[in-house]
């Protein structure tokens, strides 16, 4: 057989390199070996080869060196790696004698005629490259959060009272040319009613509704000011607009119906005292324009709880206003519209009814004008969806429907929501400006647990996980019948989470009163802030105990007890037993039912009898004709001796209905029968079965009364407890009582001490003088006019309530706001800090937010915490515009990761990423602990699941699971934290919170972080050339712009010298400040640094002479290690300015980089591309044109900051890397020249 045909060698390539088509001006090109990207020298376009020209490197297989040739043994056949040149050798398996005859090898070597060529030298690794390119690749410094606000385009009306400003984002952004001339501008200049920016938003908003979507729906504004700017009165300004131009129908939806008083003060300010406010829960459901109700034009002021009310007779309040709109494109506010969230919910949840009647309302009035209005309107974009007339998505746009909209939001991260606030002013569509936080204090306390508290917590955990062990056995005596025991575990967690939350705000309680009356001392006032009052834990306590107490209700107490009381596991009590006559009554009646049948032999006694059906059939047929002369029932037959009897001769057993003689029983019966009588065998049956009855009903007795008695023995420790009060009852008692604390909540009764100081008594809130309805107002007057000076508010009482310093107010202290529970969601959160950061204000109020040092309390903070940062993202273009608490934001993939790794590791299945707290590396015995401590924790917690401890032949690994969905469940993990001793607890937390910033910190290196908007920082930014139109909007004539900025990024040695004395004399001890060079040459050269230690944190700030100051900081431990402290301040100079020098026109890996003048990394004078103004409806074509380019950084979309030197020009957008632009500009089908001539 012939050897195959070899397949056909590959076309020659140039020695050089190989040969491509230039894809702009089709010329051929020589691209040399190892090049992947290059520019064309004729067209300038910056290309890459194709995939299929560009060299693979392959891995080489294990135990093969690629340098050296492989050739088998003649004897043991081992593949051996031999040098080239090489002649004679001992096999290093078998220690034979070879020799290398290249004859016969001659299809191994490349060139066996000409020498081999030695390997080129590998390339040298700048790691000071590497270490610059990462940290440019994380971004920019983060800046100034606000700025100051006055309306750009327009110029009526005075300032506003108080300082307002913008975040720096939103500066960015320049809004459309206002083009609508108002009907009442005259009238306001005149009257100065409204401040600039309050007309500024009446343009707007007024220019918006004279556009039309694609929809053909009438075009919506959102109104977005912060609390306290003046969003009432802008409305009222709003409505008064429209009803001089003949719209005189309005609907007003807000919160609550007292804040129709606000309303007609509002409108009465900006001198609408004609128009009449008519509260929609106070008519009848008829036609509003009926003779009835008589109502044809005005403001009809509803609640979001009124718009989805309905009549007796289906009648809907809905309805009811669409039907008086009719076909008119009155006004519809939304005030406070973050009611209306949840209309699209997370997976598994329903749609609320408030978001689906306010998208209804929508749906049926195509041409209503509608306002959007509020500082919370989106904390996150699920809660757009209502928001339907901004036109964001549908026709016409880049996304079909609400859900590919936000689709694309969650996956383009935090860059797409700030993105989002930014195009919508752009658009003309939003406006958003807050108070100045100028004087603002924010605080996060840490309430370390008291030694009294700490014991409380203690017990208390030991005894949830007594309780725990206790309803596991409980539960498994349950009959089958019993219903599952999933729902009493859901009710046990559910209580579990609630109890542990009342212990950490009573914790807090302490330090609220310390606090509080620190504050009083320095002449200031306190608000308060909750969210849950304990109302029913107090009811139930007064419904169960009475109106008179001994002392405050413990809501802990009293929810461990209901949930005793009502869900412990019981089997059922059972039935007393019937009596003897009862049970022969019951077996006669079975008897009855088939006479003739025992119980024993039912079915055989039933075939048989079925069986000599026929045959008496046939003897009935035979004797039918004959006459009848006597009954058949006078003769039976004896069930004993089958022998026919007269029937009142034969004894019926009552039982069972057999027929016997008397003489056929034995012992044989010779007295004469009166009454019922049963057989032998019954009676013995009937006996037996009396008797396994009783045992059996005694042993559910017992059952039922051991269970009984441990659920009474469990309600007495839950009594014998040491547990806290209710917070808020004792918060007041401790400060004064109801004469010293006005409280604004929704509670309607409250527990006040005697007056002898001997036990509490239920009392309602309001007096003979002040309504129910009215007695949270009455009591903010109090705190106003300073007859009380401390005030406590929950989200029930205080909806638009104002608390600030205000100067019309007696009171004008300044507000100390401290909150003792921090609401779930973020928009609860900004609501409550706006009721005392409001216009018109004396000073600006302290913020302290109070936490426990319990590891589980960060649960709740963190489902704040990422509102917050998104609420701060999407409402206000910076997610830094929120308090900040992004310390305790565990609600991400990087916590989920991290949850997983704490989970595997206590499980033995991977090494923990850190070495646990309390623990050392050194001694491997304190890990072990730890590790099966914890195990023993999270399995009381029941998180851990089947609990074994391993055989010797398992080598004592312990046996147990984490159910799947607990593995990434964050939040469960948290919760369950909270009830295990503050010890472990914290011990638990600090590992997982060391894993999840280890994991932030690989992600930031690796360049995976979304670090949302970032500034880019420089010495001098100016813009190079005129800024060119990519894309126009139809709708608002809004444009995407590429800007092209020159950036001088580096650090002279005179500016670098100077910092350096400034920092010798404020931190004269700190001796290892200084200069420093490389320890590594690289191309012959090193690199230099500035060192400047960091008092704060420990840390060395690092600045270069190509980079100026850097992002990343260096312990001492890792300068020292790269880096050499110079002592002569003339050598630092030299290779300071020597690197200043280079870096100005090449990069750091030096002239052969094989990225050429692409290249950036740590290059000094840089060209940066951003892509600002409308960016949202370009934004997958961007993203889709980045994903094209090499280098990874580069794929992601990155969103910076950078303003210009010289004019202060601010431009936010995307950074196009400048390889990407040609791609990103054909993607985006841009027909005009990149350079004008």
């Amino acid at each position: 057989m012939g050897q195959p045909s070899s397949p056909p060698p590959p076309p020659p390539l140039p020695a050089d390199g190989c040969q491509v088509r230039c894809a702009g001006c089709r010329m051929v090109l020589t691209v040399v070996t190892g090049l992947t990207e290059f520019v064309c020298p004729t067209c300038q376009l910056p290309q890459m080869l194709p995939p299929q020209l560009m060299q693979q490197p392959t891995a080489p297989s294990p135990g093969i060196d690629p340098t050296k040739i492989q050739l088998p043994c003649a004897n043991c056949k081992a593949i051996l790696n031999v040098p080239h040149g090489l002649p004679r050798f001992n096999c290093p398996q078998c220690q034979i004698s070879l020799a290398v005859d290249l004859s016969k090898i001659s299809q191994v070597l490349p060139h066996p005629l000409r020498p081999t060529l030695p390997l080129p030298p590998p390339e040298e690794v700048n790691e000071v490259a590497i270490e610059v390119e990462q940290e440019e690749d994380e971004g920019g410094l983060a800046g100034e959060t606000f700025t100051d606000y006055r309306p750009p385009k327009l110029s009526i009306g005075p300032l506003h009272p108080d300082p307002v400003v913008e975040t720096s984002s939103l500066s960015a952004v320049q809004p459309p040319e206002p083009t609508y001339d108002l009907r009442i501008k005259d009238e306001l200049e005149r009257s100065k009613t409204l401040s600039c920016l309050q007309i500024e938003t009446l343009v707007y908003a007024c220019q918006r509704h004279l556009q039309h979507l694609p929809s053909g729906e009438r075009a919506g504004f959102f109104f977005g000011d912060g609390a306290g700017v003046g969003k009432g009165r802008t409305i009222a300004g709003l409505i008064w607009e429209n009803w001089n131009h003949g719209r005189r129908k309005t609907l007003w939806v807000s919160v609550g119906s007292d804040l129709k008083f606000d309303a007609r003060r509002d409108l009465d300010d900006v001198g609408a005292t004609c128009i009449e406010v008519h509260a929609l829960n106070k008519l009848s459901y008829s036609k509003l324009d009926s003779k009835a109700v008589g109502i044809t034009e005005g403001v009809v002021f509803s609640t979001y709880s009124s718009l989805i009310a309905s009549s007796e007779r289906g009648r809907s309040r809905l309805q009811q206003l669409v039907q008086w709109f009719g076909k008119m494109d009155a006004l519809i506010v939304f005030d406070e519209c973050h009611k209306a969230k949840n209309l699209v919910p997370e997976a598994g949840g329903q749609p609320t009814k408030t978001g689906e009647a306010v998208l209804d309302i929508q749906a049926r009035l195509p041409e209503a004008r509608v306002i959007y209005c509020s500082a919370t309107g989106a904390s996150e974009p699920r809660n757009l969806g209502y928001m339907v007339r901004l036109g964001l998505w549908g026709p016409r746009t880049s996304f079909l429907d609400f859900r590919d909209f936000l689709g694309a939001m969650v996956k383009g991260g935090v860059g797409a929501l700030e993105l989002v606030a930014m195009d919508m002013k752009a658009r003309g569509m939003y406006v958003c400006r807050t108070l100045s936080y100028k004087g603002v204090e924010f605080e996060v306390v840490e309430v370390p647990l008291e030694a009294k508290m700490m014991e409380m917590y203690e017990n208390a955990a030991k005894f949830w996980a007594h309780l725990r062990v206790e309803l596991i056995s409980a539960i498994t005596i349950l009959d089958n019948e019993k219903p599952s025991s999933s729902q009493v575990w859901r009710l046990y967690w559910a209580s579990h989470q609630r109890f542990f939350r009342h212990v950490c705000m009573s914790a807090k309680v302490p330090a609220v009163v310390k606090l509080s009356q620190q504050a009083l001392l320095e002449n200031k006032c306190v608000v308060i802030g909750l969210q849950s009052t304990g109302e029913a834990r107090t009811e139930e306590a007064i419904t169960k105990y009475g109106l008179e107490l001994d002392d405050f209700v413990s809501g802990p107490r009293e929810l461990l007890l209901k949930f005793v009381e009502e869900h412990y596991p019981l089997p059922d009590k059972p039935d007393e037993p019937l009596a003897e006559e009862s049970v022969k009554e019951l077996q006669r009646k079975r008897h009855s039912a088939t006479p003739g049948v025992s119980f024993a032999g039912r079915v055989r006694k039933v075939a048989k009898q079925e069986v000599e059906s026929e045959e008496e059939s046939e003897w009935e047929s035979e004797t039918d004709t004959e006459p009848e002369t006597e009954s058949d029932d006078e003769f039976e037959i004896c069930n004993v001796c089958n022998f026919e009897g007269e029937r009142k001769k034969l004894l019926q057993c009552s039982c069972c209905s057999q027929l016997v003689h008397p003489a056929c029983l034995v012992p044989p019966i010779v007295e004469v029968i009166s009454g019922d009588w049963s057989c032998y065998s019954c009676k013995e049956k009937t006996e037996e079965f009396l008797r396994a009855r009783q045992a059996y009903y005694e042993e559910l007795l017992k059952r039922y009364e051991r269970a009984l008695k441990r659920k009474l023995e469990f309600l007495e420790i839950i009594r014998s407890l040491d547990l806290p009060n209710n917070p808020l009852d004792d918060i007041v008692d401790q400060l004064g009582g109801p004469d010293k604390v006005a409280e604004i909540t929704g509670r309607r009764g409250m527990l006040v001490r005697a007056s002898d100081g001997k036990g509490v008594t239920y009392q309602a809130r309001n007096t003979k003088d002040v309504t129910m309805e009215m007695v949270n107002m009455h009591e903010k007057q109090l705190f106003m006019s300073g007859k009380k000076l401390v005030a406590i508010i929950s989200e029930a009482g205080s909806a638009g309530v104002s608390l600030q310093a205000d100067r019309r107010a007696v009171n004008q202290r300044r507000r100390v706001h401290l909150t003792l529970e921090l609401p779930w969601s973020a928009d609860r959160a900004i609501q409550q800090f706006g009721r005392t950061h409001r216009s018109n204000q004396t000073s600006a109020p302290e913020y302290r937010l109070l936490f426990t040092n319990l590891g589980g309390e960060r649960r709740f903070a963190s489902i704040v915490a990422k509102r917050l940062e998104s609420l701060g993202a999407l409402t206000q273009g910076d997610r830094r515009a929120g308090p900040s608490l992004s310390a305790y934001n565990y609600d991400s993939a990087f916590a989920k990761k991290a949850l997983m790794n704490l989970y595997k590791g206590l499980m033995e299945l991977e090494p923990l990423a850190i070495v646990p707290p309390g623990c050392s590396s050194e001694i491997p015995e304190t890990i072990e602990e730890f590790v099966t401590e914890g195990r023993a924790a999270l399995h009381s917690v029941g998180i851990i699941r089947d609990l074994v401890p391993g055989n010797e032949k398992e080598g004592g690994k312990v046996s147990g699971r984490i159910v799947d969905s607990d593995m990434n469940d964050v939040g469960r993990f948290l919760n369950r934290l909270l009830g295990l001793p503050p010890g472990i607890q914290n011990r638990l937390f600090e590992l997982f919170v060391g894993i999840f910033d280890l994991l932030i910190q690989r992600a930031r290196i690796e360049g995976h972080l979304d670090s949302g908007i970032v500034d880019v920082k420089a010495n001098t930014i100016e813009l190079l050339g005129a800024p060119k139109t990519v894309h126009v909007d139809n709708m608002s004539g809004a444009s995407t712009v590429l800007f092209t900025f020159t950036l001088d990024r580096g650090m002279t040695w005179e500016a670098a010298s100077s910092l350096f004395e400034e920092k010798q004399k404020d931190d004269a001890g700190s001796s290892n400040s200084g200069f420093y060079e490389s320890r590594r040459e690289w191309m012959g050269k090193r690199h230099y640094l500035l060192a400047v230690e960091n008092s704060d944190s420990g840390v060395y700030k690092i600045f270069r002479p190509n980079l100026g100051e850097s992002i990343r900081e260096m312990t001492l431990t890792e300068l020292k290690e790269k880096y050499r402290k110079l002592s002569a301040l003339e050598k630092a100079r030299k290779g300071w300015e020597g690197e200043y020098g280079v870096s100005s026109k090449q990069c750091m890996h030096g002239p052969n980089c094989k990225l050429g003048s692409f290249c950036s990394t740590g290059r000094r004078l840089q060209e940066v591309n951003i892509l600002g103004g409308l960016i949202l409806p370009v934004w997958g074509t961007v993203e889709k044109a980045l994903s094209k380019q090499v280098r990874q950084s580069h794929k992601r979309i990155r969103v910076v900051r950078i303003e210009t030197t010289s004019d202060s020009q601010r431009i936010v957008g995307f950074l196009i890397p400048n390889a990407a632009v040609p791609t990103v500009l054909q993607d985006l089908a841009w027909v005009h020249e990149i350079d004008d001539e």
